[in-house]
């Protein structure tokens, strides 16, 4: 994460319908439902209720009673990598399918409709990342922002930045704003003069079982805690806390392989 830590719930703690583009929901597919529900209620203080049905069993996961995240079931015969996927709001999930595939991306699931979720999809970028889209109806998503055990950022990684960045500014409205460095390829995608998201070109360093996929960070009060934390409840600690630019970070992994990140901010 090179640019400002930016806004996974862009509402601000509102429930203001989310800028199109903007990251507005992060969802999480699994085999063990009841597992992963206790591994995050104790991890974030999450507590659950159910969700749309129409993929499946799905609930939602709240703090302090609001909306922060989703997991679902994955089919039993499924065998996909275990992720947890940002979604990005549409005003026209239909529409923006169109602009996905011309742009040469792909479209895994949908459009479709979930309830009062409305209408989402489930694609890919052309680099493989797979990323979801969602024209909110009654339920608008994220709702609460800023506090530990909510989304803080959401980073692509992959092979460079220049092209994906690309197709993410022409199928989103996002402003790219590449940094400048010899050592470093990162760009800041924006809306509205705001940042949004990041894209981390690592290259031959992406991890091999995973090709490129977006990262959540996920906002802490101690990342050390927190990363001991993941290890006492089966999960594992695959970077361990380290000081950024942005505060002490730390990449995890829950029991089920499903990597995402710890963020305390700085003080």
């Amino acid at each position: 994460m090179t640019e400002a830590r930016g806004s996974a719930g862009p509402n601000g703690g509102t429930h203001a319908r989310h800028v199109p583009g903007a990251p507005c929901w992060v969802s999480l597919m699994v085999h063990g439902m009841a597992a992963t529900q206790e591994f995050y209620g104790s991890l974030f203080g999450w507590e659950f209720q159910p969700g749309p049905q129409q993929l499946g069993p799905y609930v939602r996961a709240l703090l302090d009673g609001q909306e922060v995240a989703g997991i679902g079931q994955l089919p039993p015969d499924r065998h996909l990598p275990i992720a947890w996927t940002p979604y990005l709001a549409s005003d026209d999930v239909d529409q923006t399918a169109e602009t996905v595939r011309l742009c040469g991306g792909t479209i895994g699931v949908g459009p479709l409709e979930a309830g009062d979720a409305g209408r989402l999809l489930i694609g890919s970028d052309p680099a493989g990342a797979v990323f979801g889209v969602w024209q909110a109806a009654a339920h608008l998503g994220t709702s609460i922002a800023g506090v530990p055990g909510t989304p803080a950022w959401h980073e692509l990684l992959t092979f460079e930045s220049v092209s994906v960045a690309k197709f993410y500014e022409t199928v989103f409205g996002h402003e790219g704003e590449p940094v400048v460095s010899a050592e470093l390829d990162y760009a800041t995608l924006h809306l509205a003069g705001r940042p949004v998201a990041g894209i981390h070109g690592v290259g031959s360093a992406l991890p091999r079982d995973r090709g490129p996929h977006w990262m959540t960070y996920f906002e802490v009060a101690d990342a050390d805690g927190a990363a001991a934390l993941v290890v006492d409840l089966g999960g594992h600690v695959l970077q361990p806390p380290h000081d950024s630019a942005h505060g002490r970070v730390a990449t995890v992994a829950d029991p089920e392989g499903a990597r995402f990140a710890l963020i305390q901010g700085p003080r």
